[in-house]
């Protein structure tokens, strides 16, 4: 069998089986794709440890960083674990195989001071019934206030809202369904948008393409709202703040860390955010511990 018919098999193996999201399946099959290349897609049981170890060799001299070898090298050791489990290899080569450690990357956090100026000044945009401007007023609001991946915020329905809780119900990593709280300020710019902005949005479906009538966030053109989208939005938007170019998951960063600046407690904290481990969630008290020694040595006379 060759390596390439093989991931192809794993692939759908994670898909089906595994119920992965298709944005994982498509990192994964990135990731394997280098490898292929690599072993000029020859048969799978020909490759042994020092094909692999050839394999990062190559991407160390590319100059990829830490963290990439390493998410590829976690990819190709599942997909060897898998071949070798289905008796497609009779052992796995992969096991002998080092992964490369994760430099400490803590992820970019905005203040609540800086995200208060900023909502504002949104909530001022729409303030005129601008259909997009309450739009990406009520994203950005439930973006913080309920601290969603962006994938899960773009796949809200509109039922999928109970507003007289204050709480959405998303569909996470794995197909994994929970509900998470929102606050006040996420309420009222959704019910805004919902009244002023939405019905114009939905009116703009382009016949080509056709609407989507149970979608909460729209388009341009009547369709559900994608997450290229949503980065635009934010990087426009949050960028200025943090000096650097961002994505939606610099506000679930930032909802997170302020939640543990607030006194939320950490498993309560790992289940707004639906993270499977807890060790996934401490990285955000790495966060504000790093703020508060930033904080003492500024203020402290003998720091």
């Amino acid at each position: 069998m060759r390596i390439a018919e093989a991931v192809e098999a794993y692939l759908r193996h994670l898909e089906q089986v595994r119920r992965l999201s298709p944005a994982t399946v498509r990192a994964y099959r990135s990731d394997l794709a280098g490898l292929i290349a690599a072993c000029d897609d020859g048969e799978l049981a020909a490759v042994d440890l020092e094909a692999l170890r050839d394999w990062l060799w190559q991407a160390v001299q590319r100059g990829d960083s830490r963290a990439t070898i390493a998410r590829r090298t976690a990819a190709v050791r599942g997909f060897f674990a898998w071949a070798a489990e289905t008796d497609r290899i009779e052992s796995d080569p992969s096991l002998r195989l080092v992964t490369p450690k994760r430099g400490k990357t803590l992820p970019k956090v905005a203040t609540a001071h800086s995200l208060d100026g900023v909502l504002a000044r949104l909530e001022q945009s729409a303030a005129d019934g601008d259909p997009v401007a309450l739009r990406d007023h009520a994203v950005l609001e439930l973006l913080y206030g309920a601290a969603v991946r962006v994938s899960e915020l773009c796949g809200l329905d509109i039922d999928d809202l109970d507003r007289e809780r204050r709480t959405a119900r998303v569909l996470g990593k794995g197909s994994k369904e929970r509900v998470v709280p929102f606050g006040l300020p996420a309420l009222r710019a959704v019910e805004a948008y919902l009244v002023r902005g939405r019905p114009t949005l939905a009116a703009r479906t382009d016949p080509a393409t056709g609407g989507a009538a149970s979608a909460l966030f729209l388009g341009a053109r009547g369709g559900r709202l994608g997450p290229r989208a949503v980065y635009d939005l934010v990087s426009k938007e949050l960028g200025p703040e943090l000096g650097a170019q961002v994505g939606p998951h610099a506000l679930r960063h930032s909802a997170a860390t302020h939640l543990l600046d607030g006194g939320a407690d950490l498993r309560a904290v790992q289940e707004i955010l639906g993270h499977a481990s807890l060790g996934t969630t401490q990285i955000y008290t790495h966060v504000s511990s790093e703020r508060l020694t930033a904080s003492y040595r500024l203020a402290h006379p003998r720091a």
